[in-house]
């Protein structure tokens, strides 16, 4: 018998519905990285690390990969199996999901390929993540990647900031980490990667409704605001909300301040 891993704080506090219907753009951006970055070839094993509800994923698994698509995230896991893995039309052959902690991956030169999206930057320390990574990739193997880099989501993180100093509230620091390339480079070469190709990049990015700003901080801030109590969160949140506003609200949308690092680095 097999035992799922228990979630962390973080990743019970996801919603796999929420996730899909107010934050596709996650997925939908980055196709280009499952394609022309990543190219999938039909036969390869592939890891999609971080998969969050699989839509790249299935991507990857249509070029005719076998891919696996773990995520620390039980209810993510579950989205992702009722989406891709049904016998229904959805289904995508040499397609599975399954829940896992990035830290302690078991796999042992398995995968032609790791894929990672919009994830490492939740995996804090990413020394041990990527000594996982390149235990589990064949010799030649490639790791592909794309997360929050340095300056992401700046705003939103100088509005709670501000919030919680002009509430007179504790700090509460924000769980991610946004490498410099630099830094990147450093952690992808220490676990013994050779990196042949990064970019780093503003992406602008709508985000849908009035309720935009406070959607985001709902989908993706749950555990970074979990320590405040119901009334002090909602006046961090109401805060916050009026500090972004000159900076992100453009008179019909907010537009978040993304800043994206993609990297290719390669097992010797």
């Amino acid at each position: 018998m097999t035992h799922e891993p228990q979630p962390t704080a973080a990743a019970a506090d996801w919603n796999a519905e929420h996730y899909r219907s107010r934050h596709a753009f996650v997925f939908e951006s980055s196709a280009d990285l499952a394609g022309s970055w990543l190219e999938p070839q039909a036969g390869e094993r592939i890891l999609d690390l971080g998969c969050g509800t699989g839509e790249l994923t299935a991507r990857i698994a249509q070029a005719g990969a076998e891919v696996v698509g773990v995520d620390a995230s039980p209810d993510m896991i579950a989205g992702a199996r009722a989406a891709h893995t049904m016998p229904d039309l959805k289904t995508v052959a040499g397609l599975k999901f399954e829940v896992g902690d990035a830290h302690s991956l078991p796999y042992q030169a398995e995968f032609d390929a790791v894929f990672s999206n919009a994830a490492l930057h939740w995996m804090k320390p990413l020394d041990t993540v990527f000594a996982r990574v390149a235990a589990g990739l064949k010799p030649g193997g490639r790791l592909v990647l794309e997360m929050g880099g340095a300056g992401n989501m700046q705003t939103v993180i100088d509005a709670v900031n501000h919030a919680t100093t002009a509430l007179d509230l504790p700090e509460v620091p924000h769980p991610w980490i946004f490498p410099s390339t630099a830094q990147l480079a450093t952690l992808l070469e220490s676990a013994g990667l050779r990196v042949e190709r990064t970019q780093w990049f503003a992406r602008p990015t709508p985000l849908k409704g009035e309720d935009g700003f406070r959607a985001w901080l709902d989908g993706f801030g749950g555990a970074w605001l979990g320590p405040l109590s119901p009334a002090d969160r909602e006046a961090v949140l109401a805060e916050a909300e009026a500090y972004a506003r000159p900076k992100l609200w453009n008179g019909t949308e907010w537009v978040a301040d993304y800043r994206r690092l993609r990297a290719v680095a390669v097992k010797p």
